[in-house]
């Protein structure tokens, strides 16, 4: 099982990450996925003052391993222009923070992640490259 745990940006509030948490979860729903479901945590983190909790949402994805590349990749574009600061992958006691940067440290974070969830990276096809089948 994958847990996806979205973040809110300091100026989000918990409607807005709600839809966004549902229309994520439609999404994941696309790809070869067997269930999408969400969970809720109504605990404040200990030490948290009134004003200051910063709205979660949770997904939990029941996938075989092969589909996790194309779910995190998913998760990397689609955080891009959301008002979620961060997303959590988690995979057992493991996780990886995705953010809405576009970074190739972040990208080189991501591959490793997947290489060790047994998922290695897909080689980038180069148009006319050659590669088999072009002519």
């Amino acid at each position: 099982m994958i847990r996806v745990t979205l973040e809110g940006s300091a100026d989000s509030d918990q409607e807005e990450l709600d839809a966004c948490t549902l229309e994520l979860r439609d999404r994941l729903l696309e790809l070869d996925v067997e269930d999408v479901t969400l969970e809720r945590s109504a605990a404040a983190p200990e030490g948290a003052k009134p004003g200051e909790v910063i709205a979660v949402g949770a997904l939990a994805v029941t996938a075989v391993p092969l589909v996790l590349r194309s779910a995190v990749r998913l998760l990397e574009t689609w955080i891009t222009h959301r008002p979620v600061r961060t997303a959590r992958v988690t995979i057992g006691e493991e996780s990886l923070e995705v953010e809405a940067v576009s970074a190739a440290d972040q990208r080189r974070v991501i591959d490793a992640f997947l290489a060790r969830h047994g998922d290695a990276p897909q080689p980038a096809q180069v148009p006319g490259s050659g590669a088999a089948g072009e002519g």
